[in-house]
């Protein structure tokens, strides 16, 4: 748990994580296995999820959202986080793809999608990474080639969030095959149209319970007002503008991991007793968890800060980099000292802590690789006169 209260925080927010808690004990923690073993949540989670109002809460309402800001979606992961679940992809439905759709879409666009996503009627995917190409987007190979008033999507996506499940995908592709940023665009695909096929369910490492497939287009047809934005060869900047809200999701997701992960650690270590004692009472212990928490709470105070900046409106590209890249590597840091304070035990799946470690190490690879961030935040220093 954070060691004192947000700044960011509110009597509104307050109220809130109340809900959010709540449902997440009820609906989500007492499931989690459920999950785990079919590779996905329950569809009626997400209908729950939408008829308690903690879906899409930063959309404005005359769209079925809350009305909020990024702060009320960062309580809804936090408290996701509380229970140890990954599974559950609301972050991206409701954080990611919703925003795209508001920031890019026209109003019939919105209205036709937005009241569904805020619902739970439809689930929301967003599909950028293809089997040859990862955080080098501008190589992508999919193409939405425009044929009269429709497009033709054609391609193959994989690593996507929600795929299984969901009922429309924002499609990066080239609708210019012959340009590289320039000739992306981003196409609407509802999962109903002829053509789309979803591949298997992807058996991964950690977060193990959450639907991440791989998505096949063979001569899909939607029509050409599916398109995001304008006019083709947006996408490209779409996706950059928006990507610093997907890394601060990220780094959300872990903070809340090493905050759950240190009150488990810290009640097992009480608990268990070696050579007569608890283990809390060697001085390792002491030191080792004297250092998570640190590092816990210097993750927190940035991502706070972060989350402040974002909400003002004035998150900028490489600070987003930088939050990514710093609590992403510091979470995998923390569990693996916490699996270490549990010893044998702390290798087993049944011990939330496993899980953690292992749902950890892939939040320093998408929404950009610690590489990738590293090279962002570079571009940012100053050079010396």
């Amino acid at each position: 748990m954070p060691a004192r209260r947000s700044p960011w925080m509110n009597e509104e927010l307050d109220d809130l994580r109340g809900l959010a808690r709540t449902f997440a004990e009820k609906e989500i923690k007492p499931n989690t296995e459920r999950f785990i073993a079919n590779k996905q949540v329950d569809r009626e989670l997400w209908n729950k999820a939408g008829e308690a109002g903690l879906l899409c809460l930063s959309i404005p309402e005359e769209y079925g959202g809350g009305g909020g800001t990024f702060a009320h979606e960062a309580v809804v992961i936090e408290e996701q986080g509380r229970v140890g679940d990954s599974s559950w992809g609301a972050s991206l439905h409701s954080g990611i793809v919703a925003h795209y759709l508001l920031a890019y879409g026209t109003e019939a666009q919105k209205r036709e999608w937005l009241p569904k996503l805020a619902s739970g009627e439809s689930v929301a995917a967003i599909a950028m990474t293809e089997p040859g190409t990862g955080s080098d987007l501008q190589g992508i190979a999919t193409k939405a080639i425009r044929d009269g008033d429709e497009y033709v999507v054609n391609g193959a996506k994989t690593f996507i969030t929600n795929g299984y499940q969901a009922d429309v995908v924002l499609v990066a592709a080239k609708t210019n095959p012959e340009e590289a940023a320039s000739g992306i665009s981003l196409v609407i695909v509802p999962t109903d149209t002829p053509g789309f096929k979803r591949g298997r369910v992807l058996d991964k490492i950690g977060m193990k319970g959450q639907d991440t497939c791989e998505l096949f287009f063979d001569d899909c047809r939607v029509p050409a007002s599916n398109l995001l934005g304008e006019k083709e060869g947006e996408g490209f900047v779409q996706l950059m503008t928006q990507l610093p809200q997907e890394r601060l999701i990220v780094a959300v997701a872990c903070v809340s991991a090493m905050e759950f992960v240190l009150d488990e650690t810290l009640s097992y270590v009480h608990q268990r007793e070696a050579f007569g004692r608890p283990i809390f009472k060697f001085q390792n212990t002491k030191f080792e968890l004297a250092e998570i928490a640190t590092e816990a709470r210097v993750a927190r105070s940035f991502l706070d800060e972060c989350i402040e900046l974002h909400v003002e409106g004035e998150l900028d590209i490489p600070t987003a980099a930088m939050v990514k890249y710093w609590c992403s590597e510091r979470a995998m840091k923390v569990a693996d000292q916490c699996l270490q304070l549990f010893g044998g035990y702390g290798y087993m799946e049944e011990y939330p802590v496993a899980r953690v470690f292992t749902d950890m190490r892939v939040q320093q690879i998408y929404a950009g690789t610690t590489e990738i961030m590293k090279e962002i935040i570079s571009r940012s220093l100053p050079t010396p006169s």
